[in-house]
């Protein structure tokens, strides 16, 4: 995930709070122990198939081989297909509380990016423009020439790109909190500042080679719980449940190294982006108390003409906590 370079005071208290959690993390490993707890809760062990019958819609878990991958997505409801492109630490499930509503009007197919969740994880193909070549081949393979697309966090990443590269696919385009990489993140501090200034420790931490693999496998219901509590306004919007099924999902080692794929490949979705114009399609931006004044200020140079839209109340994790602003503004925004 990213986010603007400057929130006050509010972010800092939260990011003393993940400091907590990546001391217990520390603590763990030293000891040899593992987050055997979270293996515990119902969402553990829920598999997708049943989270997705849980959802009103008609929901179901399918899968696709497209693009030398195998995508897990779940689709529902009937109408124009909307696409939802979920983000790092978490999968399809973080639009969970949206999708019934937007399945009253829409077909929705919510998908595991490549390395995600029920995806399959190769070793290869994380930059983001290989991501948006995959949600293309699966789109041509369900039969839709033309498709909405909104993205969240890295998935707003591959949304970003998937507009530059098939613009005559996009209907319309959302990003939610995150636009694609450009050279402005190699200004982003290692350390906070006295006054505030953000700090994105998992950008470095998951470029690592080998060393998350080794620390979080086993352990990841504490990277979950870190960024989450970090990043959210309310943080109890993000249940144990959910957080559960999360951790389920970046639990093994495979999984890690597949998620931190994203972050790896950060230097060549930049100098990707740099060769980027802006995205011609209606474009709206949707962006959480931390980073509305940033989205305010980046999206004309994204977009022809972009709409930028406040969830009041929610840090980065939008569509869990205010999914009816969330809904609300998309309703409006896709028809």
């Amino acid at each position: 995930m990213t986010i603007s370079l400057a929130v006050g005071e509010k972010f800092m208290r939260k990011f003393k709070r993940v400091m907590t959690a990546l001391a217990a993390v520390a603590a763990v490993v030293l000891l040899g122990g593992t987050a055997t707890g979270a293996a515990a809760n119902t969402g553990w062990r829920h598999s997708d198939a049943a989270l997705a019958r849980s959802l009103p819609g008609g929901f179901q878990s399918s899968y696709a081989d497209v693009n030398g991958v195998r995508l897990h997505y779940v689709a529902g409801g009937s109408g124009s297909p909307v696409v939802l492109l979920p983000g790092w630490p978490q999968t399809w499930w973080a639009f969970h509380k949206v999708m019934p509503a937007l399945a009253e009007r829409h077909r929705v197919i919510a998908v595991d990016l490549r390395g995600m969740g029920g995806s399959s994880k190769p070793q290869s193909g994380y930059d983001k423009e290989t991501l948006a070549a995959d949600i293309h081949a699966l789109l041509a393979k369900l039969g839709y020439a033309k498709a909405d697309l909104v993205g969240h966090d890295i998935g707003a990443m591959v949304a970003h790109s998937y507009g530059i590269k098939y613009p005559q696919a996009v209907g319309k385009l959302a990003l939610m909190d995150v636009v694609a990489p450009d050279k402005s993140l190699y200004q982003l501090p290692l350390l906070p500042s006295a006054h505030g200034q953000f700090s994105p420790w998992w950008w470095t931490f998951n470029q690592l080679q080998g060393l998350p693999e080794q620390l979080v496998s086993g352990r990841s219901r504490y990277i979950v719980d870190a960024m989450i509590d970090q990043l959210s306004v309310v943080p109890s919007a993000v249940d144990d449940f959910d957080r559960s099924v999360y951790a389920r999902a970046y639990y093994t080692r495979e999984a890690v190294r597949a998620g931190n794929g994203w972050y790896r490949t950060l230097n060549q979705d930049i100098a990707a982006g740099s060769a980027y114009g802006k995205l011609t399609m209606p474009v709206l931006g949707l962006a959480g108390e931390f980073n509305h004044q940033y989205f305010v200020q980046v999206m004309p140079s994204k977009a022809v003409d972009p709409q930028v839209v406040k969830i009041a109340g929610a840090g980065h994790y939008l569509s869990e906590e205010q999914p009816a602003q969330v809904i609300g503004a998309l309703t409006k925004f896709l028809g």
